[in-house]
């Protein structure tokens, strides 16, 4: 945009028609960009400021036009203030905006040219809107990209989050597991082991009073100790991995 700028000082400087006015003329002009570039650097907050620096700079651009009225050149400077109410204001002040540098390109033009003026016009007065649309596309891009990224960013949270109570749920799980298998060893194994030792003990006073009962002691002593085995290789192999054990199966 500052080229507007700077084609607009060029031409001034090469019409020789105001020499007297040149000094003038280049110094609302400097000070107009030396403002937008401002305004562009360092927004203005106050609502109200905004506005009154658009009506400012556009007395500025009014008044060179009005000096010399053949300086038609001057009014392409609406596009430059169209262009930065697109990015100062919100939607409808931007459009309001927008048709008014429309209006102020086109009218003054249209009074002093007639039907010309107007066709002359008409290539400025449609530039007063493309910016502002431009802007206005531009501005709800990148809005969709912001809202899009934090999409995503909660997505990504939502899935660690996820991921974390998953292992913490599989983790429980497995700790409940093993509390189940540990009431179950001291529930039915224990009590086996414990009748084993009884058995045992059965079996050594037989032997000293009644040694031909010892062998049918013995069998049931046997049956108890194959039983309890049972068990325990049951119990132990519901605690291994479901890897570890798939892969012991595989095994010729």
């Amino acid at each position: 945009m500052y080229c507007v700028y700077i084609a607009v000082v060029i031409r001034t400087v090469l019409r020789v028609e105001i020499r007297r006015l040149l000094p003038f003329y280049l110094v609302v002009e400097l000070l107009s960009l030396v403002m937008f570039s401002l305004v562009l650097w360092r927004p203005i907050r106050w609502r109200g400021g905004k506005h009154l620096y658009f009506v400012f700079q556009s007395l500025l651009v009014l008044t060179l036009y009005l000096l010399f009225p053949k300086f038609d050149f001057i009014l392409n400077l609406f596009l430059m203030l169209s262009f930065q109410a697109a990015l100062v204001f919100p939607s409808r002040e931007r459009w309001l905006w927008a048709a008014i540098f429309a209006m102020l390109t086109g009218l003054p033009l249209t009074v002093a040219l007639g039907a010309f003026g107007l066709a002359v016009s008409l290539i400025p007065i449609t530039l007063c809107f493309v910016f502002p649309a431009y802007v206005s596309v531009n501005l709800e891009i990148q809005t969709g990209l912001r809202t899009s990224q934090a999409f995503v960013d909660k997505l990504q949270t939502t899935n660690q989050q996820l991921t974390t109570y998953a292992s913490r749920v599989e983790e429980l799980s497995a700790i409940q597991e093993r509390n189940r298998l540990a009431r179950e060893l001291h529930d039915s194994v224990s009590q086996i082991i414990f009748s084993i030792r009884l058995q045992s003990r059965a079996a050594r006073l037989l032997l000293e009073r009644d040694p031909e009962h010892v062998e049918s002691q013995l069998d049931q002593l046997q049956a108890l100790t194959k039983s309890c085995l049972k068990q325990m290789r049951s119990l132990i192999a519901s605690l291994r991995p479901e890897e570890v054990d798939s892969a012991q199966r595989s095994k010729p």
